[in-house]
């Protein structure tokens, strides 16, 4: 009982709570809330088109997503994906100024993997400042992410800029050889099927190698994991390298997939999203899908509400920011016994028991 209301009633408790507070606000703003929840709906699953620009608005957040959730597992609390993510796409970008790539699979797959490496690599230095100089790594890892985007934009608005992007500095853009296409003739990516892959293939080695139960031991209990003799500092850098390369495989997916090159376009706050699905999801890798496709699909009715209503097109960064706050709230009752307290009501309700009233009596 505890478990299903902790895991799945408690959650969903919170995203309707955040969606009624987003109805009065909007209320407030003179527009009518049933509309606006109509509107998010449609806009995020009414037809093919509105699923397309929700599953590509998922696949990086699914990515981010597991930046917070793998280390989590090991105990840590990683908030800098943003700039694992600018830092994997400037990789990815930068890889036929330094080697010549081939123009097809193979390139592709050597951008995504330049990402992933850059992205690892910076959410492994937070991880490192934490074991071996004490620094606080949620501390650390947003810091990291602002010092990131300035090194994005120092190198795209610098040295690496493309002398015909004038108004909007940008790196040479991918050769068409290179670029990650739709999946079967839509619209979506294949970044998608890749955040579905990382997702399934973690949750899967979290749960079914002995590297994953050991960092899941480190993060559940680090007193019984130095009694055992595990590498724990080891198994931390292993879990930051592992999420940030999914964020720097974000960041490189949205380059050779979406904007064809590294420009400002890429800081859209996919990495500060990928902390709300995470903390949703439990940090579970799988339950990070649907709860990413959900997001994704607010971020995609965006758009319709400010058509529709005259609604800006971040109001959905505001229902994001409410749901936030309901799910942090929402950890204080996960240690509830539901069942006991419906029984203590119960007992109030039927009035007091007979051992109660002879006591009542007596001290009369």
């Amino acid at each position: 009982m505890r478990s299903v209301v902790g895991e799945v009633a408690l959650p969903v408790a919170a995203i309707l709570a955040a969606l009624g507070v987003f109805g009065i606000f909007v209320a407030f703003a003179g527009v009518d809330p049933v509309e606006v929840w109509f509107l998010l709906f449609r806009g995020a699953f009414g037809d093919w088109f509105s699923w397309q620009n929700t599953l590509q608005r998922a696949a990086p957040l699914m990515l981010t997503a597991l930046c917070v959730a793998i280390p989590a597992r090991a105990g840590l609390v990683i908030i800098g994906g943003e700039g694992a993510l600018v830092l994997g796409g400037l990789a990815a970008a930068a890889l036929p100024y330094a080697v010549t790539l081939p123009d097809s699979i193979a390139g592709s797959f050597a951008v995504c993997i330049a990402g992933a490496m850059a992205g690892g690599l910076w959410i492994m230095a937070a991880g490192w400042l934490r074991q071996f100089r004490g620094i606080n790594e949620t501390i650390s890892s947003l810091l990291l992410a602002y010092v990131a985007i300035g090194l994005f934009k120092h190198w795209v608005e610098g040295a690496l800029r493309d002398p015909s992007s004038l108004n909007k500095p940008s790196t040479l853009p991918l050769t068409e050889g290179i670029r990650i296409g739709g999946m079967f003739g839509s619209d979506v990516h294949w970044g998608l099927a890749l955040g579905v892959l990382a997702c399934i293939g973690l949750g899967l080695w979290l749960r079914l190698t002995a590297s994953g139960f050991s960092i899941r031991v480190v993060g559940g209990n680090p007193r019984t994991a130095q009694l055992v003799g595990l590498p724990a500092s080891k198994l931390i850098l292993l879990a930051c390298g592992l999420g940030g390369a999914c964020a720097g495989l974000a960041g490189a997916v949205e380059v050779a997939a979406v904007h064809t090159s590294a420009n400002a376009s890429l800081i859209a706050s996919y990495g500060y999203a990928g902390i709300l699905v995470a903390f949703i999801a439990r940090h579970n890798p799988v339950a990070i899908i649907p709860v990413a496709i959900l997001f994704g699909g607010f971020g995609a009715a965006g758009s319709l509400l400010q058509r529709r209503v005259g609604l800006p097109d971040a109001s959905v960064l505001v229902l994001q920011g409410i749901a936030f706050v309901f799910i942090l709230a929402s950890e204080a009752l996960r240690d509830v016994d539901w069942k006991a307290l419906a029984g203590k009501f119960k007992r109030v309700e039927s009035g007091p028991t007979p051992v109660q009233a002879a006591m009542g009596d007596k001290l009369s």
